[in-house]
């Protein structure tokens, strides 16, 4: 089976003669370094001198260039995967180099001296701080790529457990595994429920169901999601008997309806773009380019058409709504 790290398993001592740097203070990086630091180690905030170090300092951290992580004894690199081999950083021999997503280790985008090392939570950057606030912690994929000093899982299980990642459980998994699961979800997994949902959509608008209607079942009424947070706490199981018996027998008596269906081959394609490392070189392609298939991709997807509807249907809904992401930091 596979091994499962716990707070027992880790010792934050191991730390306390080491320094700490974490490069890059955004969604992430912001949450470590404040999870770290309540747990007893100091780190040092390593990001260009912009927004982000007048935000580090303004949160009681000392701040630095981003080439001073390269005197570190731990550096946490938490900044977008593209821009990790991007870094000038340059790890010393016992240094020991903690990234967020196995990716950059995973497709050899990233090869520093010294250790090598995945802390990957399962939870978005700024609910890494709000769990541990919490005291619930999260689920984390925890993995060592390259021990070359004999220290590399002690050092990499301290700083789990410093930012609240060991509290539910640490997985251990491979940089690779973890980049392929994570990647398969987005480009595997999320298409195929996109298809699906699209093509609900439109039969239930050809069966005269209004658009808000559809929109709400499936999204803004939250039921989905609380739901799927029962399935999370109680189990598949446990969560079935909270639906009526109608819903329980509509479920399980059409399960298999679909098994005609080939998904499995069209999905294996996908994945064989991610596993042969396809996706990271065309990924590298837009980077180097300014990514503009990305800036098409949104104009065609997530453009401010579809921005506006969803937010005033949410407004006629009664919906306090918040504006977040790219367009809000923009406005």
């Amino acid at each position: 089976m596979t091994t499962i790290h716990y707070e027992a398993d880790a010792d934050l001592s191991v730390l306390a003669d080491q320094t700490v740097a974490v490069v890059g203070y955004g969604n992430q990086g912001r949450s470590w370094a404040l999870n770290l630091r309540d747990s007893g180690v100091a780190p040092t905030v390593c990001v260009r001198n912009d927004e982000s170090r007048a935000q580090a300092v303004a949160d009681g951290f000392d701040a630095a260039d981003l080439e001073a992580a390269s005197e570190a004894d731990v550096l946490c690199l938490l900044v977008p995967d593209d821009a990790i081999p991007e870094l000038p950083v340059t790890p010393s021999d016992d240094a020991l180099s903690i990234v967020a997503s196995g990716y950059t280790l995973a497709f050899d985008r990233f090869d520093p001296a010294g250790d090598q090392a995945m802390v990957a939570p399962r939870m978005l950057g700024p609910e890494v701080r709000s769990c541990y606030e919490e005291g619930w912690g999260f689920i984390t994929g925890v993995g060592v790529h390259k021990d070359r000093t004999g220290t590399a899982l002690a050092r990499t299980l301290a700083v789990a457990h410093g930012i609240g990642g060991l509290k539910q459980g640490g997985l251990e998994m491979s940089p690779r595994q973890e980049a392929v699961l994570d990647l398969a979800v987005e480009q595997v997994l999320s298409p195929a429920l996109t298809h699906v949902n699209n093509a609900f959509v439109r039969l239930m608008m050809e069966n005269d169901i209004p658009i808000e209607a559809i929109i709400t079942e499936l999204m803004l009424s939250g039921e989905v999601e609380r739901s799927y947070a029962l399935v999370r706490q109680l189990g598949f199981v446990g969560q079935l008997g909270f639906h009526s018996p109608t819903s329980q027998y509509g479920q399980l008596s059409r399960r298999g309806t679909f098994d005609d269906i080939d998904l499995h081959a069209r999905m294996g394609e996908l994945l064989e773009d991610i596993t042969s490392g396809r996706f990271a070189d065309e990924w590298d392609e837009q980077r180097d380019a300014g990514h503009p298939r990305l800036a098409e991709l949104w104009a065609q997807h997530a453009n401010d058409t579809i921005a506006d509807f969803e937010m005033d249907l949410r407004r006629r809904l009664g919906e306090k709504v918040t504006p977040t992401g790219p367009a809000a930091a923009d406005a």
